[in-house]
């Protein structure tokens, strides 16, 4: 009986290579660009109280009511994270940040997990990086938090994003209220035209009619009512001042009514960015205001804003447009000739490592052709040469591996000095 081959399950995958580098790069990005605009690290398990996600995300969700991981191991049912928002603001209440009375701002990289079908840019098992900024309704706060993503986009290599900007409004009887009911009214003849799952949200939730991808409901969803010309006057001013922000710093955009995104506590504020690469479902991240969700879970009325940012689908575009993807360069290879040449090199390499400077060694007992081959596959700018003669004088031969580079005969004790000289 032959033994069946292991493989991963279908949604998931592994990262190595050139995907390995891209999606470390992506991560790497993610603290670099967001540490810069003040934000701070927050870490949150990988599984919540399923109530968590049905209250913040909202019940007649599709992510609710499809696509989660929920099972019960105990008396409580349990739910493998769907989206990092959630997770951060109940982390916001728990421990008291809210009671600081400041403005919080908190920025979160990890896998989510949602049960849909595995394709190109969607997986069962995901990554996103995203911020959350908690206590202030300030809409330049928006216009910095769009920038921001922007800004990471550009630090992967990522050109050709597009902005979609659209208001829905809040939850005063005037606004979204107002325009839900209208919108219902405008659709209610047209619901023979409408797709099963538009039908099924005409009676839970009308607004994400507006952005099904269905040719057929779409037709309908053209001669709609826009959020943004049915905005109360506080939401109207919002929006006006989000726009000229974003105009301010020379971002463009496309105010676009059919975008909603896709989760309940939105409000004012929503946003997506998109690249052709991805072909038709071209979101490669986004995300929008949700004044009322610390309220939601149990604290007081709190505005915030933040996105979420799908590290697949930016690794996507990042491999379209042949952004970098080389792995860092190997600062030093050593190289020991003999058993007492080897054991006294892989001293040496530790204390390079320990000064902060990458090394390696050959630990196969290659030829010392090979080893030098080896050196210029690791891409190494110096390599450290010791033999038998060498050792005996208490020298090594350190040699800049750049074309053209000199080897020098220096102490042992003075390689490290001589190493840092020849690295950039």
């Amino acid at each position: 009986m032959s033994k069946k081959d292991i493989r991963a399950i279908e949604g998931t995958r592994d990262y190595l290579g050139e995907d390995g580098i891209r999606f470390e790069k992506a991560m790497d990005g993610a603290r670099e660009i967001f540490t810069r605009f003040g934000f701070e690290k927050i870490a949150t398990p990988v599984f919540e109280s399923t109530d968590l996600f049905a209250r913040s995300i909202g019940e007649a969700t599709d992510i609710v009511e499809k696509e989660m991981y929920t099972f019960k191991p105990g008396s409580e049912m349990i739910t493998l994270r769907p989206e990092g928002t959630a997770g951060a603001i109940r982390a916001y209440l728990q421990h008291n940040l809210h009671k600081q009375g400041s403005l919080t701002k908190l920025w979160y990289a990890g896998p989510m997990f949602r049960r849909e079908r595995p394709q190109k840019g969607r997986y069962r098992q995901f990554h996103q990086v995203g911020i959350e900024a908690v206590g202030s309704s300030d809409p330049l706060l928006d216009t910095e938090v769009i920038a921001m993503g922007i800004a990471y986009y550009e630090r992967l290599g990522i050109t050709g994003i597009r902005l979609r900007l659209n208001s829905i409004g809040c939850s005063k009887d005037e606004c979204r209220p107002a325009y839900r009911a209208k919108l219902r009214a405008e659709i209610e003849p047209n619901l023979d035209k409408l797709c099963k799952t538009c039908n099924s949200r005409f009676e839970r939730n009308a607004l994400r009619i507006l952005d099904c991808k269905n040719p057929h409901c779409q037709e309908v969803v053209k001669g709609l009512p826009a959020s943004y010309d049915n905005l109360c006057e506080e939401c109207e001013d919002h929006f006006a001042k989000v726009k000229e922000g974003l105009a301010a710093q020379g971002i463009e955009f496309d105010v676009d009514a059919t975008l909603v995104r896709g989760l309940d506590y939105y409000s004012k504020t929503v946003f997506e960015y998109t690249h052709g690469a991805l072909g038709a479902q071209d979101a490669i991240g986004g995300g929008g205001r949700y004044d009322g969700l610390v309220e939601e879970l149990g604290g007081p009325a709190t505005p915030a804003v933040g996105f979420a940012i799908g590290v697949e689908r930016a690794m996507i575009a990042m491999e379209a447009l042949g952004a970098c993807c080389c792995a860092a360069p190997l600062s030093v290879f050593g190289i020991g000739l003999g058993e007492d040449c080897h054991k006294a090199m892989s001293g040496m390499i530790t204390r390079l490592r320990r000064e902060g400077i990458s090394a390696d060694m050959d630990y196969e007992g290659r030829s010392f052709k090979s080893q030098m081959r080896l050196a210029n596959r690791k891409g190494a700018q110096v390599a450290l040469i010791l033999g038998d003669n060498e050792l005996a004088e208490g020298k090594v031969n350190v040699k800049d591996m750049r074309e053209g580079g000199e080897q020098l005969s220096v102490n042992i004790a003075d390689a490290i000095s001589e190493v840092k000289k020849l690295l950039p």
